[in-house]
């Protein structure tokens, strides 16, 4: 008698045919993948748990080793007795070493309250949920305008080799690695204020409050413009000169030449066969790519006023706001985590020989 997978089960006895099984559901073939899949996800979420521990840890002890905290310039106030400071100084575990203001952070966070701002005077969850909103808005626009432009310039370049096209892409990749993210983005505020076509500096118009629903949709796309297209200048050329050293690379293969020699077109054999095996790699660095993009968010946000996690951080900084200054360290370390767990994700779903052990 056969087992589940044939199509017919026989007595070996009598030679009788006894019925026909149907073959196993696509459910059950699927299932161990399923599993395979959230156990990766679940071990990589574990492995944030120590990482961000460290990360919270070594700035707790920075910040302790540098001089002075918040209440230090408060104490040059004579409006502001010294009873008054150390009163507020208990209040946040200040008159405490560092490891003791440590584990009562921890304690909150684990709760889910990442502290009061001493500079902002509000509650600094709120204040990093909005800052870490307008960051991810311009590392998200950023990164698909750098994406959607590099990828088809890339595979153009890679196709035209040689060309004028492919010396045009070239030389475009080499302004936007050659030039710093500092000296683009007062580029960019040098034009903005020229020009008037674009605001200098924020991220919406003092009377954003008064304006319609359509007009305040219309005024953040104005002012996210010009950040996005500094923050994506370098990523962008970085992508597109992989994507045409991956896409030549490819087209040199074996497996191109045979589908080249069965008379295929040379579109077909570009889109169809080429392009899928030759975009992987470019997987693999879309963590990196949003690393870079958040440290190149870092030094945008400072020098184009952009209120997001990077600016933030340098003002929480310059004050002293220890608590603030480590939560938004966290953040933005949990955010290099989150990308590169992503492409690692996308890796695997795009190239069936990686299998997730």
């Amino acid at each position: 008698m056969e087992d589940d997978r044939g199509v017919a089960i026989f007595d070996p006895q009598s030679s009788i045919f006894v019925g026909k099984l149907s073959p196993r559901p696509v459910f059950f073939a699927t299932f161990p993948k399923v599993v395979a899949m959230l156990q990766y996800i679940f071990k990589r979420l574990l492995h944030m748990i120590p990482l961000l521990l460290g990360v919270s840890l070594l700035t707790f002890l920075l910040m302790a080793m540098s001089p002075g905290n918040y209440f230090t310039s408060l104490q040059q106030n004579p409006q502001i007795s010294p009873d008054t400071i150390a009163r507020l100084k208990a209040q946040f575990h200040l008159d405490r070493p560092w490891y003791v203001q440590y584990v009562f952070w921890l304690k909150n966070v684990a709760s889910g309250n990442f502290g009061y701002s001493m500079a902002y005077k509000i509650s600094a969850t709120s204040l990093i949920v909005a800052r870490l909103w307008n960051t991810f808005l311009l590392s998200f626009f950023a990164l698909l305008i750098a994406w959607g432009i590099a990828i088809p310039f890339g595979i153009w370049a890679a196709v035209k080799k040689d060309s004028w096209v492919d010396h045009a892409c070239s030389f475009v990749a080499f302004v936007g690695l050659s030039v710093p993210d500092v000296l683009l983005s007062l580029l960019a505020l040098w034009f903005a204020a020229a020009s008037g076509w674009f605001p200098v500096g924020g991220a919406e118009s003092p009377l954003h409050d008064f304006m319609s629903p359509s007009q305040q949709f219309w005024d953040r796309a104005h002012h996210l413009i010009l950040p996005a297209v500094v923050l994506a200048a370098s990523d962008l050329a970085g992508i597109m000169r992989r994507m045409r050293s991956c896409l030549l690379d490819t087209l040199r293969a074996e497996y191109v030449t045979a589908a080249r020699a069965r008379g295929l077109g040379e579109g077909w054999v570009v889109w169809k066969h080429a392009l899928r095996n030759a975009i992987n790699p470019l997987l693999t660095i879309f963590g990196y790519s949003l690393a870079a993009l958040l440290s190149g968010a870092f030094i945008v946000e400072n020098i184009m006023a952009w209120p997001g996690l990077g600016r933030l951080t340098m003002e929480a900084f310059f004050a002293k706001d220890s608590y603030l200054v480590v939560d938004c360290v966290v953040m933005a370390t949990a955010l290099l985590v989150i990308g590169n767990f992503i492409a690692d994700i996308l890796l695997a779903w795009s190239d069936p020989r990686i299998r997730l052990k």
